[in-house]
């Protein structure tokens, strides 16, 4: 007769329980650490492929129309979307999802970085142009790669602190690449070792993104690929190359015919009123961008049908086969505008109509306001742990159209109102103020609301479009989510300095106030979705097919 299992020994169950909780404690603050490098990884390279490749260029020489010109470098980052199936379809071998192409991004970033630091804007231009062009393709593709893992790796109820880190990552890295730089190479404000040359700032840099790669390759938690048929690789290769040349078709037929008629269409009102002539060319641009658009998605949807590009179309039908698929894309659209409308013109109403000093404005706005968002991201993520996403989404949405108001309230008071503060002259090695800075009372209160407020919404937000995204087309619809997302931020600037101009600014702010209420009454209208959105996909089903 068999005996009878022993008893475990008393205390074991509560040793192994004890045991089991410190583990996944671990795993937990290794996976935040984890988004918090890439959070860095990914912005560090940004301000390298626009005011940092301009100060340069600057320096180096060349003329204000073709630095201009070359800000053209920056649109892989509008078309990432385009590629961004590629990665949900192939995995590169040896490293797993994602991190083979984690790793092959960073280690082409630090190779573009290197090559652009032996390389002269003013004596091999086209060169230069063609190597920042890879250098913004290379970034878009890792942001591609880091949102998709970022939001594989991390369990429902850690998305709203893992959004929150990932901020703070990001801002840091463009504090340095985009700040901190200038100093080093500012000859001025250089340290006894003498001021940096552009060159050896990116020498730095690509540095710093292999030290990313080596990261990414040996401390990074693998995110199990999701079970289902894998597509024809032949079906979503030529897919793709169909997509790609459909929006290339569209893009010549709206330079060459849409933004003449857009100009024809457009020229007895702009005719007729007192627009400046930036103003009347980006309404014309807009119009343009509609028509174009019209055209444009569905010929690609046609092409992507017509090649099968499987992955790209059923990335898409899982999306919209979820329950407040349309009504979460309307929302995606409209839960940052109220910010970008006030944003949007916030530099010249602090100078201009406030007479702010630019040294005011650059230390409360761009120093303490940036780490002013940064503190709002973090407390917005901690916060979001008690509250969830759907409350989240609403009291931090409160929050960003009252701060609209603190801009009103500036507008009808003027400065002096409350007593300001001086801020003392420092050097810190890496960053210093040169002088005593006079900020005003009214000023630092308004920014620091607007600030805390934005980094909190940024983090819900965040949060927000990670939980919608199916784990096996996350880079997919992700990167598709995050195209939708800046629509309001990009375009609402020829209505804003038209409404500025009209109806003057303490009416403007009110405006902007009032564009923040259709998606908090849409967040109201979608609270039983959302709320589903909560729990984890894994176990819940909220965006599985």
């Amino acid at each position: 007769m068999p005996l009878p299992p022993a008893a475990p020994p008393p205390g074991s169950a509560a040793r192994q329980s004890r045991a089991l909780g410190a583990a996944e404690r671990l795993a937990r603050a290794h996976r935040l650490v984890v988004v918090t490098l890439l959070g860095f990884a990914s912005g560090l390279p940004l301000a390298l492929t626009g005011q940092a490749l301009q100060a340069w260029m600057t320096v180096d020489g060349l003329d204000v129309a073709t630095i201009g010109f070359l800000s053209l470098v920056g649109l892989p980052y509008t078309f990432k979307f385009l590629w961004a199936p590629l990665m949900d379809r192939f995995d590169l071998p040896w490293l797993g999802r994602r991190r083979g192409w984690l790793v092959a991004t960073q280690l082409a970033l630090g190779a573009v970085l290197w090559a652009l630091s032996h390389t002269s804007p003013a004596g091999a231009l086209q060169v230069f142009a063609l190597l920042a062009v890879a250098l913004a393709f290379a970034s878009a593709s890792q942001d591609v790669v880091i949102d998709a893992y970022r939001t594989d790796l991390l369990p429902a109820a850690e998305r709203g602190l893992g959004s929150s880190l990932n901020v703070l990552g990001y801002r840091l890295a463009m504090i340095v690449s985009g700040g901190v730089a200038f100093i080093w190479t500012d000859p001025a404000g250089a340290t006894a070792g003498g001021a940096w040359t552009w060159p050896e700032v990116y020498r730095l840099m690509a540095l710093l993104m292999v030290a990313a790669a080596v990261l990414s390759a040996t401390a990074l938690p693998r995110v199990p690929r999701p079970e289902a048929a894998p597509t024809l690789a032949r079906h979503d290769i030529t897919g793709f190359f169909a997509v790609v040349a459909a929006v290339a078709a569209g893009y010549v037929l709206t330079q060459q015919a849409f933004v003449p008629l857009a100009g024809a269409l457009l020229a007895p009102w702009l005719d007729a009123s007192a627009l400046s002539e930036p103003l009347r060319r980006r309404w014309t641009d807009l119009l343009a961008l509609l028509l174009g658009l019209a055209v444009t998605l569905p010929l690609a949807a046609w092409a992507a049908r017509r090649a099968r590009f499987h992955t790209l179309l059923d990335g898409l039908h899982n999306y919209f086969s979820q329950a407040g698929a349309w009504g979460f894309l309307a929302f995606i659209v409209l839960y940052k505008l109220g910010d970008a409308f006030a944003g949007a013109l916030m530099t010249p109403f602090l100078l201009k109509a406030m007479a702010y000093g630019s040294a005011e404005v650059g230390v409360v706005n761009k120093v303490i306001g940036l780490w002013l968002t940064i503190g709002g991201a973090l407390v917005g993520g901690v916060l979001m742990l008690k509250l969830g996403l759907w409350r989240s989404l609403m009291l931090f949405g409160l929050f960003q159209m009252a701060s609209n108001l603190g801009f009103w309230w500036l507008a009808v008071n003027g400065r002096g109102v409350l007593p300001g503060l001086e801020l003392p002259a420092f050097d810190w090695g890496f960053v210093a103020l040169a002088q005593p800075t006079q900020v005003d009372g009214g000023l630092l209160m308004v920014i620091a609301f607007e600030n805390l407020s934005g980094g909190m919404g940024t983090a819900a937000f965040v949060a927000f479009l990670m939980s919608l995204c199916n784990q096996r087309f996350t880079a997919t619809q992700f990167a598709l989510l995050s195209a939708f997302a800046s629509v309001g931020r990009v375009w609402v600037g020829p209505l804003a300095g038209v409404l500025a101009e009209s109806i003057g600014w303490p009416s403007f702010f009110v405006v902007s106030t009032v564009a923040a209420l259709p998606a908090l009454v849409l967040l109201w209208v979608l609270r039983a979705p959302v709320r589903a959105l909560e729990a984890d996909p894994a176990t819940a089903g909220a965006c599985d097919d």
